[in-house]
């Protein structure tokens, strides 16, 4: 049996674990038994994925070894995939790599398994892309690479993206340029064709009012097409079909309408709002449930005035945190803290038009020197969301809830 388990291995599940041992190794002196506690992260993968940038090219290099950042702290990483939680008796049920099924014990349990993107079920769904998860991002890129490679005809250099939310237009306006790169040894670079799939009667509905002009001038300059209020019914190997009758001749579809909390949150009993997410109070405990917290994608957690908060991996850092602070705290009977993220902001990537920046949940223009936009992006991207592998001091220095993941962008040059 563990002290802390936390089922999960994304960024909810790596903080809320390094949290929780942050908390205990600071407790050893009062508190002897915080010596002798345990955490273990359960997870199936062996590497934390930076989802964020899933969008972009080369995505296989694009995880951190999970080892190398939460096992110089002590950790015990569990190599498997929970499949049903007991929350009576305390138990999760999992099956390891091999089919081996095992079953762990835990005091306190943090729920921090994320989500995933809702698949459509329509004719030819299995031949939609996606980039929700490393190995998808992966095949997608397989897939760009091999189009020089496969029959000529209309669409070879065509995409179609299904939705355009924050997602939906990363990777239509990352794929201009990753299509027109593969198309330029060929003298193709003129048949690249990009089009946004959107039932909504706008692009970008959820980013706001201010921001909407910089997404839809950089979505001209970059030849990006809309077809807005349809729906994909079906497609093939060659074209992607409209709800409208009409159809797009495409070798590459990706959809990234719509995600859903992990199905493992039907296994505790508490209330879901409609993305499956898990009520919780402002100490991230499941309302209901003793000794259980969600953390990440799984919590359906409130700021700024009772706003709920987007999925993203924004929150996911801070909600991590307090999540295992708080487990660990409960274990050793002292209080908890609450919730309390930074202000909400966004940074949209627009491909080589540029990038957009929002702040707070009324998404106002972040404003700032020429090329602000895009460095703040590149900084989020390659700098602020990486844990620091084999540092376990600078690890448990940025496990503090009280920390924030957010650092000076780099002025642009």
């Amino acid at each position: 049996m563990f002290d802390v388990l936390v089922l999960g291995g994304g960024f909810a599940g790596l903080w809320s674990a390094a949290a929780a041992t942050r908390l205990l190794r600071s407790r050893t002196a009062e508190r002897p038994e915080a010596a002798d506690a345990t955490v273990a992260l359960l997870t199936p993968l062996p590497d934390l994925t930076l989802r964020p940038r899933l969008y972009q090219a080369d995505p296989a290099g694009f995880r951190v070894p999970l080892d190398r950042v939460l096992g110089p702290v002590g950790v015990h990483r569990i190599a498997a995939t929970a499949t049903g939680i007991d929350t009576e008796r305390h138990r999760v049920g999992a099956t390891a790599a091999d089919g081996t099924r095992i079953e762990v014990g835990y005091r306190r349990l943090i729920l921090a398994t994320g989500s995933a993107v809702v698949r459509p079920g329509l004719p030819g769904a299995a031949l939609m892309h996606d980039i929700d998860t490393l190995a998808a991002a992966v095949k997608l890129e397989d897939h760009l690479r091999a189009l020089p490679h496969g029959p000529g005809g209309p669409g070879r250099w065509s995409a179609v993206v299904v939705g355009a939310g924050f997602t939906g237009l990363e990777i239509a306006t990352e794929l201009v340029g990753r299509l027109r790169a593969g198309a330029a040894p060929y003298g193709a670079e003129n048949e690249v064709r990009v089009t946004l799939v959107e039932r909504a009667a706008t692009v970008g509905a959820g980013l706001g009012e201010e921001a909407r002009p910089v997404i839809i001038r950089a979505l001209d300059e970059l030849g990006v097409e809309r077809r807005l209020g349809v729906t994909v019914t079906g497609l093939d190997a060659g074209e992607v079909r409209l709800s409208d009758g009409g159809a797009l001749p495409a070798r590459t579809a990706v959809w990234t309408a719509g995600m859903r909390a992990s199905e493992l949150t039907a296994q505790i009993p508490a209330p879901r709002d409609e993305l499956g997410r898990l009520a919780v109070d402002a100490r991230l405990r499941v309302r209901g449930v003793g000794d259980v917290y969600a953390a990440g994608d799984t919590a359906a957690a409130a700021a700024e005035g009772g706003h709920p908060l987007p999925q993203s991996c924004q929150h996911a850092t801070p909600l991590g945190k307090v999540a295992g602070h708080n487990a660990a705290a409960d274990l050793l009977g002292l209080p908890g803290v609450d919730f309390a993220p930074d202000p909400y902001t966004t940074c949209l990537d627009l491909g080589e038009a540029g990038a957009v920046a929002t702040a707070g949940f009324g998404r106002a223009l972040r404003r700032g020197p020429e090329g602000f936009e895009k460095e703040l992006k590149r900084a989020i991207n390659e700098t602020w969301i990486s844990p620091p592998v084999d540092d376990p001091q600078e690890l448990l220095r940025r496990a503090d809830h009280r920390v924030s993941q957010r650092r000076p962008a780099p002025s642009p040059a």
